[in-house]
Order: C-alpha cells, then structure tokens, then sequence
C-alpha cells in the first residue's frame, strides 16, 4: 500500500526544496524525483499523526474547500488530464488533513472499478445528494467537466447567499447578547449597592424601583438557575428543531414572521429555483431534480410544497399549479415556471427568477438592516435606560422633598 514520504532535493538551479509525496517505497520516490530533475539529499517516510483517528480533532472540510476542488478538477477534465490522475494531482496538492484523506479513498475507490459518483457517494457530509446526483449525470453524459464548472459557480451562489443572511443576523444577535451581559451586571453587581442605600430611607420606594429591586434580589437568590437557562436554551432549541415535529411547527413560525419571514421566503425562493435549474440543465429528470431539491431545501414548509409538485407531476400536471396551491411560492414566480414550462425552457426559466430573488434577498437584508439598526437602539435604551431611571427616581424624589 503506498505511503507518505517526506523529501529535501535540490532543482535544476541549485535550490534547496522539500515536499511529500505518496508512493511504494524510498528508491520509488528518488526515481520519481529525478524524472522531475531534482537531485534528492533526503527521503524518509512520514511520521504518523497520533491524533489522526480521532476524528473531531481533524479540521473539518469547509464548503470552500469543495467550491476549490471542483473548479481544479472542472479545468483539468477540460484539458484533457484523466481523471484518475487529476485526482492524484488534487489529493497531493491538498492542505486540509481531513479532505485529503477523503480525496485518497475516492481515488482509491475508483481505482477498483466505482463510479466517480459513487465514491463520492461514501462521504455524504462532504458531498450532498446534489453534489453526487449531478455528477453521476456528467459521467453518463460525458460532460464532466461542464457538470463540475456549473456545481463550483452553483455552490459559490449559494455560499454567496448564505453569507448575505448570516450578516444580517449578527448585528441584532450580538445586541441582545450585549443587553443580557449589561442587565445581568446590573442587576447583580450594581442595584444591590443602591439598595443598600435605600434601606436606610423609610419611605416606600416607587413602584419601578421596587420592581427593579425585586429583579435583582431574584436574580442574585436564582443565579444558578438563570445561568443555567441562558446555558440550556440553545441545546433545548437545537433539539426541539432537529426533532420532526418541532421542526414543523418551527420552520412554519418563522415564514409568518412579519420581516424575517419575507426574507426566509425570498431565501427559499431563490435557493429552490437556483437548485432545480442547475440539476435540470445538466441532464438530471425532473423528479430526481424535486426529489433532492426538497430535502435540501432547509425549510420543512418548503419541502412539503415541492414534494407536492412532485406527486401533481407524477400524476400529470404541471409544476406550476401545485407550487401556487403550497401558499409558499409568490404567484409571480409560479407564473414564470408556468411560461418557462409552456416554453420548454424550464431551466433558463428558473436561472433568471433565480438571479432576481438573488438581488430582492440583497434588498431584503438591506432593508432589514435598517430596520433593525434603530430598533435595536431603541431596546437598548428602554431597558439600560429604564433600570438606570427607576434606581435614581428615590433619589429623585429625596431631592424634591429637600
């Protein structure tokens, strides 16, 4: 079996150098140097990684990684280069530990006789249904190289996309993160010292100051309890969202939502339409397309409605009707399918409705940006400056009273 063997040589010029590279044996490395014209000084093999088989200590192979792989396997299928040797030349020159050595197994795997398809298939955490299915058309319809280009510019799209939203979600998440530190510290550190101070007044305190008084003596009497439910929350919710029901009933809640859920929809609209075009232009059936769209669609609601068109496809009708009846597609995009589909242009169809809902995601992150920004203001300022007004109005009144 080959292995990994590090080497120092110098080239042509004089130059010192070193690299690695996977073969049989030491003398099979020198030879393959020398073919290369460098001179070898020195060749060992390469010490094993004791972590290399725990498996969460590996870096994990990010969607950039798989973007970079297809565009360099897409130019070197274009020219010319077979494929089992572009995937040597990809696993050698890999940086990232883990993707390196699913590259190795894939190679392996189709040196056995697999399908490029199919070895990709073993590893579904890197390569997703999508990603397998378009593929496997490329090989049946010789286009591998085309398959490859449209899922690099697909993923980027999407990645794209991806990164427009989560952007748009930092800003008010790092707020609020921001008000509970502020409320948490006030509450027990600081109110506690007034309160101190005002049990030597005999007066009653006003109600907003009694009630921030009441808020911190809980506070301090529960901290555990409240630390632990700041703690919990997120696992408790991942898990409710993971489970079938709570996913459900989740996905549902946020496209009601008055600002986020139009953004969710437009998201939606915009990854569905993108997915189906790319699979459909690159030879995969319409029912395959739907099949895989709807699982990867990342919305329950959304899934329900495509696997809907799915069965009124299956049963003769157009794509169209069914997305219209769902509620979750806006009727101008039905319309559109609905001429893409009298046309037989379905695929471009769905490119240029997805290229719009691309620039009305850009306007709706932007136009919740804005929303947000002084909403977020605004909360700050009610609830830091509430808590800081309700602890000086005693004071406020003794002054008064002076």
């Amino acid at each position: 079996m080959p292995e990994v063997f590090l080497w120092t040589g110098k080239n042509p010029k004089g130059r010192k150098i070193k690299g690695e590279l996977e073969a049989e044996s030491a003398d099979q490395v020198r030879v393959s140097l020398q073919r290369r014209r460098i001179t070898p000084i020195r060749v060992k093999k390469k010490p094993k990684d004791i972590l290399e088989n725990i498996s969460f200590l590996q870096p994990p192979v990010k969607e950039n990684d798989v973007i970079i792989f297809s565009r360099q396997f897409s130019t070197m299928i274009d020219a010319g280069l077979p494929l089992l040797q572009c995937l040597d030349i990809l696993h050698t020159q890999q940086d990232n530990p883990t993707f390196k050595k699913i590259l190795k197994q894939v190679k392996i795997s189709v040196e056995s006789g697999e399908t490029f398809a199919d070895a990709l298939k073993k590893f579904p955490k890197v390569f997703n249904e999508l990603f397998v299915n378009m593929v496997a058309a490329g090989e049946a319809g010789g286009i591998l190289d085309v398959i490859l280009s449209r899922l690099s510019a697909y993923m980027e799209k999407m990645a794209k996309l991806k990164k427009k939203v989560k952007g748009a979600m930092i800003y008010p998440a790092v707020t609020i993160i921001i008000a509970i530190v502020v409320v948490a510290v006030l509450l027990v550190f600081v109110i506690p010292v007034f309160t101190e101070m005002f049990a030597t007044m005999e007066k009653a305190l006003p109600a907003p100051t009694q009630f921030v008084v009441s808020m911190s003596d809980a506070a301090i009497k529960y901290k555990w309890f409240f630390l632990g439910a700041v703690v919990l929350f997120p696992i408790i919710f991942r898990k409710i969202y993971h489970s079938e029901k709570g996913r459900i009933v989740l996905d549902d809640f946020f496209l009601k939502l008055p600002v986020l859920g139009i953004l969710i929809r437009k998201v939606a609209v915009a990854k569905f339409t993108r997915t189906a075009s790319t699979m459909l232009s690159s030879g995969v059936s319409i029912l395959d397309t739907l099949d895989i769209v709807a699982r990867t669609s990342g919305n329950k609601s959304v899934e329900f409605a495509i696997l809907d068109v799915k069965s009124g496809i299956a049963e003769g009708r157009s794509m169209a009707d069914p997305l219209l009846e769902s509620g979750v597609f806006p009727s101008m995009v039905c319309s559109m399918i609905a001429v893409g589909e009298s046309t037989g242009a379905l695929d471009i169809m769905l490119s240029k409705i997805a290229d719009f809902y691309d620039d009305e995601v850009d306007q709706a992150v932007g136009n919740l940006t804005e929303l947000i920004e002084p909403f977020m203001l605004v909360f700050l300022g009610v609830i830091i400056g509430g808590l800081v007004i309700s602890m000086y109005l005693p004071i406020f009144k003794m002054a008064g009273g002076l």
